[in-house]
């Protein structure tokens, strides 16, 4: 089977954040687990969708749904290193788009881990795909879009 590689732009990143890995994300092999990895990388895209205006759901029930999820280990993290989670959006299409990843250990300047989360909106009271928000995509006005 091919390797999964994810390379990306530096200028489609334009949030950061800093979240420390718990004891309690640790596994076995005495790292960064990957079902923490998964929640560490959730609690950044919720981060970041906040801090660009938008809530888990809206008053009318639109979100956002996760529809896919690739991951690149590159290093091990360990209980208490401080990571930062630097987020962008690519390869925005009528529904969705990407949100991306690069996870790096700024004390040595690691990278842990690069990520891609394919995305839509949906709307939870209906229960439908519906269209990207035009709030949404005009506060990215450089990112690429895809048919």
């Amino acid at each position: 089977m091919a390797r999964l590689k994810l390379e990306f732009p530096d200028e489609l990143f334009c949030f950061s954040t800093q979240l420390t890995v718990r004891v309690t994300d640790i596994n076995a092999a005495n790292h960064l687990g990957n079902d923490s990895m998964i929640s560490m990388i959730s609690e950044a895209r919720a981060r970041f969708l906040y801090e660009n205006g938008m809530p888990e759901v809206d008053g009318d029930g639109t979100g956002i749904i996760v529809t896919d999820l690739a991951t690149m280990y590159r290093a091990e993290a360990h209980a208490r290193d401080v990571l930062v989670f630097e987020v962008g959006v690519m390869d925005f299409n009528k529904y969705g788009g990407d949100i991306i990843f690069r996870i790096t250990r700024p004390k040595d300047r690691t990278l842990v881990a690069m990520a891609k989360y394919g995305f839509v909106f949906f709307n939870y009271q209906r229960s439908e795909v519906v269209p990207m928000p035009e709030e949404f995509r005009a506060k990215f006005p450089r990112v690429n879009e895809i048919d």
